[in-house]
């Protein structure tokens, strides 16, 4: 990622609080040889995905045709899934997208919006989110609405 998302990154998640800890799991992107096909590409980054999420969790998959939340909807949906489990994966597919064994696999299938957005401004669209939705749970000033 290029040293701005690191950055933008980094200061949201000093932020986060105790009692929503932040793990990123960055899964390397596979080299693109002439006899990769798309298909074989996300298939094989989706077994790795899969491999790396933790047990007894939920998991939320990033996808252009899942769900529209405004925050608040977000917040009280966070609220919920943490009602039933100890953490929430929050994935965001390679630039072919996540594979179909990722998304059935997922509990909830999440747009950020319809648009096509760059992986960088994901990774911080998605941090910053999370942290105004955690900050609505928490009565935390940083929301406005």
């Amino acid at each position: 990622m290029p040293t701005w998302v690191t950055t933008a990154f980094k200061e949201f998640e000093k932020r986060f609080f105790s009692e929503f800890p932040l793990t990123l799991i960055e899964i390397p992107a596979n080299k693109r040889v002439r006899s990769s096909t798309v298909l074989r590409l996300k298939e094989e980054e989706g077994q790795k995905i899969l491999a790396s999420l933790a047990p007894r969790t939920m998991t939320i998959a990033l996808d252009e045709r899942g769900t529209l939340m405004d925050t608040q909807a977000l917040a009280k949906q966070i609220e919920r899934f943490q009602s039933k489990v100890a953490a929430l994966n929050f994935v965001i597919g390679g630039p072919d997208g996540l594979s179909e064994q990722c998304l059935s696999k997922a509990d909830m299938r999440w747009s950020l919006s319809p648009l096509t957005l760059p992986h960088p401004l994901v990774r911080i669209i998605l941090i910053e989110q999370l942290y105004r939705a955690i900050s609505i749970l928490k009565n935390h000033p940083y929301h406005r609405a």
